[in-house]
């Protein structure tokens, strides 16, 4: 069996790169004539795996940069048969940085981790290095400080591995914290441009301090972010928590494969993910290794690592 799609235009990356994948992932012959690209194979459903694939990458590169990256997490979806729910919000744009680039989902997890932040009052998120659960986070801060829907942003971490032994480093609270938020900084600059971030960062109005600093506040009229979140205790998380205050939006996110606690010491965000599921005004969102974002090899790396701990406590049982 062949399919033959006609008036398919697809730009940025090379054709043969493109079919080379296709042909890969689903086990079809894909070329072209020079006028349309024929698809031929013997699994029916597989051609038309093949098929959504590339009618979905031909329609975002008309509004998307189509690296390796995003072709490949299409195929993924075109496996799934998850292209069509893809296609329906992949043009909403989030937030646009000044210097033009749109700040948008490109992926399904990230979809919903956005969606949920625009939604609920309080949102949970896991997920693995370069999914972009502390970019993305900021950058919806951002927007709603920028829609005066809070009047601050409040950035927060625990300030170090397994504890915050601030006093051990040298210099004032800035400076010993500066390190730590340094991923923060850098995400909420590229988000308002150096000298607008400066400006809001004298006046008050974004404030970045370490968890320790979080007792005995109250956190009224911001959206608060609290980033690495795996490296918290269930103390540590339950006191964050309850300092939410009045017209207070949060986000928590971190990875559950850098946690930094000392061995058999619970972390508080698998804590609150279990305690606070199904509470009203509260969503948990789970990322997972397709949603990467960054470099491919990140995946092929944080993959890597998890078959080498499958193995580990294989060999331990």
């Amino acid at each position: 069996m062949n399919i033959k799609l006609d008036d398919i235009k697809i730009k940025d990356l090379s054709t043969g790169d493109i079919f080379s994948k296709i042909s890969s992932a689903f086990g079809v012959i894909c070329d072209t004539d020079g006028k349309s690209i024929i698809l031929e194979g013997r699994d029916n459903l597989n051609l038309l795996r093949a098929q959504q694939a590339l009618l979905t990458i031909d329609r975002l590169t008309d509004t998307e940069t189509m690296d390796s990256r995003t072709v490949d997490y299409i195929i993924f979806l075109a496996g799934q048969g998850a292209t069509e729910e893809f296609i329906k919000t992949a043009d909403t744009v989030y937030y646009t940085t000044p210097s033009g680039r749109p700040v948008k989902a490109r992926t399904l997890g990230q979809q919903v981790y956005l969606d949920s932040l625009g939604r609920s009052d309080l949102v949970i998120c896991s997920g693995p290095a370069g999914c972009g659960k502390t970019f993305l986070g900021v950058a919806m801060a951002v927007r709603a400080m920028r829609n005066r829907e809070v009047s601050k942003i409040i950035l927060t971490r625990p300030a170090i591995e397994a504890g915050e032994r601030l006093g051990f480093l040298p210099g004032d609270i800035e400076e010993k914290v500066d390190p730590y938020m340094r991923p923060i900084y850098d995400a909420i600059e590229l988000l308002l441009g150096h000298e607008l971030f400066e400006r809001y960062y004298e006046k008050g109005l974004i404030e970045v301090s370490p968890l320790a600093f979080m007792r005995g506040r109250n956190l009224d009229d911001c959206f608060v972010l609290l980033d690495e979140a795996q490296n918290t205790t269930p103390e540590q998380m339950k006191m964050f928590l309850t300092r939410l205050g009045l017209n207070c939006k949060a986000c928590v996110c971190g990875d559950f494969t850098q946690i930094d606690l000392p061995r058999g010491v619970k972390d508080g965000l698998h804590d609150a993910m279990e305690v606070l599921t199904g509470l009203e005004g509260v969503t948990i969102v789970s990322m997972h290794n397709s949603d990467i974002v960054r470099n491919s090899l990140v995946q092929k790396i944080v993959e890597a690592y998890e078959r080498r701990d499958r193995k580990g406590d294989a060999v331990q049982l």
